[in-house]
């Protein structure tokens, strides 16, 4: 079994991307287990709206959510031929151990 894990600031397109795995799986009958949501990261960043620091204690909040999948696919080559040549977003990140 090999394990494709996905990380993605974009919860859209690392959705539309693991379809686009899982469907390829199925086309070529390759064993899979389907995608594993792993909890959320959410980096928390907050600073004072006034750059000189005089006046009220006013905050911005900022945020950033990480969303991460786990798939696992049976090892095969035709498989794998078929999810490299699949179109990726330039804000997912795909790491595929075998």
């Amino acid at each position: 079994m090999t394990r494709i894990k996905l990380i993605g600031t974009n919860q859209k397109e690392l959705d539309e991307v693991c379809n686009q795995i899982l469907k390829v799986a199925e086309e070529l009958k390759a064993k899979h287990s389907g995608i594993i949501r792993l909890p959320t990261k959410i980096l928390h960043h907050t600073v004072r709206k006034t750059p000189c620091g005089d006046g009220s204690d006013t905050y911005e909040h900022w945020q950033l959510r990480i969303y991460r999948r786990i798939i696992d696919i049976e090892s095969n080559e035709k498989v794998f031929r078929q999810i490299m040549r699949l179109t990726v977003p330039p804000s997912i990140k795909i790491e595929i151990t075998v």
